[in-house]
């Protein structure tokens, strides 16, 4: 379903964000006060403005509060960052999106009205981390301090040829398998009678600690 959002901050992050929602047709407003990075859009996103987020009545004037989603990809800058979450969360925005720089920024942004906080430079270090201790892992996204989804490859030949249900990775490992990967073919929701193979790409979500005992399973 296309749905309209607003990107206000245009550094890397941003801008990939903008790019992958372009890419995905939605409308997609971006704002940056530098205007190199917002003529860098000009034929991607459906708008683009040059102006500071941090003015409310600018804001205003291009209906942010019409917006199903604003993402506050604001860098450096923490107070500007901060105000412009508040700002939007004050004109009536349902879902926003904040981008957070450290632990405390976050649990400000979460305290002011932020409905989703990302950490993109944290979570980037984690994967490459885990990917490097952990091969067969191929992504690596901590929900929170407990709750991890990953993709992991599967390489042990003990889980191959047998379905899901046979497998029962909610028994074995407290994790609930949402996609399985088989070349480029890709199942979302996989019945109980999906048939895991010999390199199938499995996405799975529970306890980090459950999908640390998994992904030892693949060393074995």
């Amino acid at each position: 379903m296309k749905q309209n959002f607003a990107v206000i901050g245009l550094g890397r992050f941003g801008t990939s964000i903008c790019r992958v929602l372009a890419q995905e047709h939605q409308d997609v407003l971006a704002i940056d006060i530098n205007e190199e990075r917002v003529n860098s859009l000009a034929n991607i996103a459906t708008q683009v403005v040059v102006a500071d987020g941090q003015d409310e009545e600018t804001l205003k004037s291009l209906g942010i509060g019409n917006f199903d989603h604003v993402i506050v990809s604001i860098g450096k800058n923490i107070q500007a960052n901060i105000l412009v979450t508040l700002i939007v969360k004050e004109l009536g925005v349902p879902d926003i999106t904040a981008k957070a720089e450290n632990n405390t920024h976050a649990r400000v942004l979460t305290r002011i009205g932020a409905d989703h906080v990302v950490h993109p430079e944290r979570d980037m270090g984690e994967r490459v981390a885990h990917h490097l201790l952990s091969p067969n892992i191929l992504n690596y996204l901590a929900l929170n301090d407990d709750v991890t989804m990953a993709e992991i490859k599967i390489t042990n030949p003990k889980f191959t040829g047998k379905t899901l249900q046979a497998i029962n990775f909610h028994q074995q490992f407290g994790l609930t398998v949402i996609a399985i990967q088989h070349g480029n073919k890709v199942t979302v929701s996989p019945a109980g009678d999906a048939l895991v193979q010999l390199n199938d790409e499995l996405s799975v979500v529970g306890p980090t600690t459950a999908v640390d005992r998994l992904d030892a399973q693949m060393k074995n």
